[in-house]
């Protein structure tokens, strides 16, 4: 029972991520404003590190077969190869910081995991948009980064704050 509950569970992050990434608003940059962090956060929060980075590691997966779930209902490897490609790799670290943070009751330390795990995630998208456009990290920083920083701490707080009221009653302590 307690597997199937697990694998219920990544199953259901992987769709919400999926859904997420589907809401999405098209900037000139070309990287979207989505609910992408929320819903890989939340993963992270709801089922611990190593199943909250799988359930992003599936999701990816699933895109790269070329199955639409991407930010604008992209699908494919191009995507990941692209200019957005380095935040979707970065969603996997992301998770996995927010699901190691449910680890720890120390206040402190469960904030710098939670912000280490969007810093990474910009850090990986602008490093591989600035490799992609030959142009520097400053400009990629600027261009891909800052515009979404508040956006998705934001986003990580709600899922943190989701996550805390829902947290008894799905009973995922079981299977972290």
């Amino acid at each position: 029972m307690k597997k199937t509950l697990s694998i219920t569970y990544t199953a259901l992050c992987t769709a919400i991520i999926s859904v997420c990434s589907l809401i999405s608003v098209p900037l000139p940059s070309g990287v979207p404003i989505t609910m992408q962090t929320f819903a890989v956060s939340l993963g992270g929060f709801i089922l611990g590190k190593k199943k909250g980075a799988v359930a992003v590691l599936i999701y990816i997966i699933l895109g790269s077969f070329g199955i639409p779930v991407f930010s604008g209902f992209r699908g494919g490897l191009s995507v990941l190869t692209g200019i957005t490609g380095g935040f979707l790799s970065g969603f996997i670290i992301t998770s996995f910081l927010c699901g190691l943070s449910t680890q720890t009751d120390k206040k402190v330390l469960k904030a710098l995991l939670i912000v280490s795990g969007v810093i990474c995630l910009h850090l990986i998208g602008c490093i591989q948009f600035s490799l992609l456009t030959s142009s520097s990290l400053l400009y990629a920083f600027i261009t891909v980064s800052a515009p979404f920083i508040a956006k998705d701490i934001i986003s990580v707080i709600i899922a943190q704050l989701i996550y805390k009221k829902l947290k008894f009653y799905l009973k995922t302590d079981n299977f972290k």
